[in-house]
């Protein structure tokens, strides 16, 4: 296996940012941490790349530990903060040569690794980092964190605050990445990123709610699902939807509800409940789940106030 993490326990004083969190990455795999902001994702990924050491636990990458064996973990692996942290005085190339010599290598030596993103930002290649549009810094962090060519690549959040286009161009050439052989975990809050994955965890409040397949989550949302809407506004319903017999869970999701029943049988009540509510505008459909409404149903089976982040694409 590629990452093992086993029981990682860590505390900021009175902040409990993970809870005995557990899953492994298998070699070659292109795996995902998925949650809101807060819910421990960076937290995890410094361990991981062995930049912080655990409360408890143990943490392995490429059979090295993370805290005794760190030196041999920072050789094997590429990272990639969520906050730009390349030169912003240096140009392009210059922060790319940099990075290759700090790994003892050459650009030349490993560029048909990284071609496929340096090329996009080549033509930009004397301007300096800080004056890069976000998608562009995030190309060119991407392909300092190859220049070695790691066993390993660990992205912390790489499509938060870019375009649609830069994030499908993003995780098209993760894609390729993996098809060099290099183990690939990311993280993301969002959810319909989940999807381009081989498998996924699903983290909130620092504890693993799920970890599978995107097939596997979604075959696993419990009941019959609906969406709900009105003109009139779908939250102003919410609360009445998720007191009718029959309901099993609500939630808000952009403009309208999702709904969740326990039986085929409930929907005859809920028609006729809605019919009562004078609403010619309200819209009722069944709807095939997704990744994200698994991730609501896990929250509703223990309430949180959280803000996720939903794209539709």
């Amino acid at each position: 296996m590629s990452v093992l993490v086993n029981h990682i326990e860590k505390s900021f004083n009175e902040i409990h940012a993970l809870n005995q969190v557990d899953f492994e990455v298998k070699e070659g795999e292109l795996f995902g941490l998925i949650g809101p902001d807060g819910a421990g994702k960076s937290t995890l990924f410094r361990i991981m790349a062995s930049l912080i050491v655990p409360d408890g636990g143990h943490c392995s990458v490429g059979g090295f530990d993370v805290v005794t064996q760190y030196r041999d973990v920072r050789r094997i692996i590429g990272y990639m903060p969520g906050r730009f942290s390349l030169y912003m005085d240096l140009s392009v190339e210059e922060n790319l040569a940099f990075y290759a010599r700090v790994f003892g290598t050459t650009v030349r030596a490993n560029y048909e690794l990284v071609k496929e993103v340096y090329q996009q930002i080549e033509p930009f290649k004397k301007r300096l980092a800080g004056r890069l549009s976000g998608g562009m810094k995030q190309k060119l962090a991407l392909s300092c964190a190859l220049i070695h060519r790691p066993e390993v690549l660990i992205l912390d959040e790489p499509t938060t605050g870019v375009d649609a286009v830069s994030r499908r161009e993003f995780w098209e050439m993760l894609k390729k990445i993996q098809n060099e052989g290099i183990t690939v975990v990311v993280s993301t809050p969002y959810m319909d990123e989940a999807e381009m994955c081989d498998r996924v965890a699903l983290i909130q409040k620092g504890t693993i709610m799920d970890v599978s397949d995107p097939g596997e989550l979604v075959d696993r949302t419990g009941g019959l699902l609906y969406a709900f809407g009105s003109d009139r506004g779908a939250y102003a319903y919410l609360e009445r939807i998720r007191g009718l017999e029959g309901c099993k869970s609500a939630w808000l999701f952009g403009d309208e509800l999702h709904v969740t029943l326990h039986s085929a049988g409930a929907l005859a009540g809920l028609k006729l409940a809605m019919e009562g509510w004078n609403d010619p505008s309200i819209r009722w459909q069944s709807i095939v789940p997704s990744v994200e409404d698994h991730f609501m149903e896990l929250m509703q089976q223990e309430p949180v106030s959280v803000e996720l982040i939903k794209k539709k694409r």
